[in-house]
């Protein structure tokens, strides 16, 4: 069971936003930006190549499993500041006060552009997952409909055909584009699916 709700994470993550939306300043999605049919294309298979951390051709729960293990080497690294392979409680504290110093500096930041220091409760859903249940990312659903086979891996082929599927969907006037409208209409259209899913009462078992 955790291997299958693992690999059903990885999907949820990989059927995601950035697909839709261009690069912006230092590569980053621009949610204000106009996406074309063969930007989204070109999204996806840059997506993919990140997803599929072992090189294999596929997204699985091992590349979840080696993007775990490389972000623990990572983290070790950081903390190891003389590199001899082991972490002191001064290396330690040190990493401690960096990381404070940062994040004050990022809350400075914050403030001197005028943003709110936190969220407010209407940007996490439920269960306090970002942007309602599986965060708008294609959840399990959409995990579902890339693995087309149903063998728990998701191909660049199957990537590639859910997230052109995800791009028609938004393409509401089928100009073979996606404006910044269109993707928040897709989103509202999820949400208030996702509302009535919730609101609707369960089916009675069915009587002999």
């Amino acid at each position: 069971m955790k291997k299958k709700f693992a690999f059903l994470t990885l999907g949820a993550a990989l059927i995601a936003g950035p697909v839709l939306a261009a690069p912006g300043a230092g590569g980053k999605a621009d949610p204000g930006a106009t996406v074309t049919r063969a930007e989204a294309q070109a999204n996806a298979a840059a997506r993919f190549a990140k997803m599929d951390a072992n090189g294999d051709g596929k997204v699985d729960a091992a590349d979840r499993e080696a993007r775990r293990v490389a972000m623990r080497t990572k983290a070790f690294e950081g903390l190891d500041a003389n590199k001899d392979g082991n972490v002191s409680k001064a290396e330690w504290d040190q990493a401690s006060v960096d990381r404070q110093a940062k994040r004050a500096e990022r809350k400075e930041k914050r403030a001197e552009a005028g943003e709110p220091g936190k969220r407010g409760p209407g940007m996490r859903g439920h269960h306090g997952k970002r942007g309602g249940h599986h965060g708008m990312r294609g959840g399990r659903g959409g995990m579902m409909k890339a693995d087309a086979n149903g063998d728990k891996a998701i191909t660049a082929a199957e990537f590639q055909t859910a997230a052109l599927a995800r791009f028609d969907a938004a393409d509401a006037n089928k100009d073979g584009k996606v404006t910044p409208e269109e993707r928040q209409a897709q989103r509202e259209a999820q949400r208030e699916a996702w509302k009535a899913k919730r609101a609707a009462p369960a089916a009675a078992p069915a009587t002999k």
